[in-house]
């Protein structure tokens, strides 16, 4: 037993070991889960930041943004500098990772590919998936693969361990987190 005092009561009170190291532990897993997420949201924060857009930038303003910095960047403008022609290649792999991945989850790309979604999450059944830094990526029967984005890895522990991971998916994943499509193998 651990004794406090109270600081509303001036009571002496006193609570098990056990719930402290509850909480603690719960607090710990908490700050982890946080982290994941953290770190994949700061990648999103660090891909707006290099192509200098906000939340709120059209696909017509992204494309247009991406081939601004693609001409700065581009490895043929360095071809007698072999320091800056490296540079260059890593840059515009950069910008170009960026710019894939920020069309991807724009919300006019999810609206585009909307019924397409809907119709594999209704009709295609789970045939793998795995968890990388915050992100659930699944496989469907019919060959698509999406890469859902912020799911804490609690969430994805009871999927694992739930009677139909499937089941389990539809009702507290596959509506619930961000979305985009990464791979359609047809």
């Amino acid at each position: 037993m651990i004794f406090f005092w109270s600081k509303t009561k001036n009571l002496k009170k006193s609570v098990p070991l056990q719930k402290i190291v509850d909480f603690e532990t719960k607090f710990y897993w908490f700050h982890i889960k946080r982290q994941e997420v953290t770190l994949f949201m700061k990648k999103i924060v660090e891909y707006r930041k290099l192509l200098n857009v906000d939340r709120t930038a059209e696909l017509k303003d992204l494309k247009t943004i991406y081939r601004n910095a693609m001409k700065e960047a581009h490895p043929d403008k360095f071809q007698g500098n072999d320091a800056g022609l490296k540079e260059a290649e890593e840059n515009s792999k950069k910008i170009i990772e960026a710019y894939h991945f920020l069309v991807s989850i724009n919300p006019e790309t999810v609206k585009q590919n909307l019924p397409e979604y809907t119709e594999t999450i209704a009709t295609s059944t789970i045939t793998d998936y795995k968890f990388v830094e915050g992100r659930l990526i699944i496989n469907f029967s019919n060959g698509s693969v999406y890469e859902y984005i912020s799911v804490p890895k609690a969430t994805y522990v009871k999927m694992v361990n739930a009677d139909s991971p499937g089941r389990f998916a539809k009702r507290h994943i596959l509506n619930s987190f961000t979305w985009r499509k990464t791979i359609n193998q047809d």
